[in-house]
């Protein structure tokens, strides 16, 4: 039964993310309630998200080629850095403390996503080049995504736009690249610490592939305000049971 519970959320999760992304929202919560502990469940979840950024930065090679390669060389370092330092945070995090700031990761990433389009206009409007800044800016959100990673696409795109980035599809390109690297960082330091619960890992990255591949249709079919509610929906229901989790009885 917790087998068919992970499945189900991987294959929802992949949906979700090819859609607009929120897949984190189900892949974690669901690992936690089969009782996993928090760290090896973030752990996990993060290595059964990780083909879709493969996915999509293949699929935004085109783009991905149009961009100075000294820039991107740059920018990934900056990335890697954050992704590195951000995996090793989680390693030293106890399960107590991780514990305690998920219902607060959960929020600011379903928030993030929410208010994404408001965001990324109010970065715009206040853009500037890359620049020291920008490389901390970088930084930031690459600690923070390799310590969670839930509304890590969100927060880079809002940093594009802070840049001065405007063509949606080169930002996105540069999102996915960007995201499989810093996944990739933090699968391999998970796994060299034995942190991956690799049965429930490997069963949950095929069930997050088929769903990425059925959320394409499902993409297509729905209004978007119908797809930001549902991602709403689910963000805000996880961050209050753990929250509840956190402040209730046991």
């Amino acid at each position: 039964m917790e087998y068919l519970v992970l499945i189900a959320a991987a294959f929802c999760a992949g949906v979700l993310n090819t859609i607009a992304g929120g897949g984190t929202f189900l892949t974690f919560p669901a690992l936690v309630f089969t009782g996993m502990p928090p760290v090896i469940a973030n752990a996990t979840s993060t290595v059964a998200v990780f083909p879709g950024y493969l996915g999509g930065a293949l699929g935004f090679r085109q783009e991905l080629a149009g961009f100075d390669r000294r820039r991107l060389w740059r920018l990934a370092s900056i990335t890697l850095a954050g992704g590195l330092i951000g995996s090793g945070l989680l390693l030293l995090s106890s399960n107590e403390a991780f514990s305690f700031v998920v219902p607060f990761l959960l929020l600011t990433a379903t928030l993030a996503f929410l208010f994404g389009d408001r965001v990324r206009q109010w970065a715009a409007a206040r853009a500037r080049d890359a620049s020291t800044e920008g490389a901390l800016g970088l930084f930031a959100v690459a600690l923070y995504g390799g310590y969670f990673n839930g509304g890590l696409g969100i927060m880079l795109l809002a940093l594009f736009a802070l840049w001065g980035m405007s063509d949606l599809n080169h930002m996105n390109a540069l999102k996915s690249g960007l995201s499989f690297l810093l996944s990739a960082i933090s699968v391999a330091v998970f796994a060299v610490a034995g942190m991956v619960a690799w049965p429930q890992a490997a069963i949950m990255m095929v069930a997050a592939t088929a769903g990425g591949y059925a959320g394409a249709p499902v993409a297509r079919a729905l209004p978007k305000p119908v797809i930001r509610g549902v991602i709403a929906t689910v963000g805000f229901g996880m961050s209050a049971i753990f929250f509840w989790r956190l402040v209730g009885p046991g």
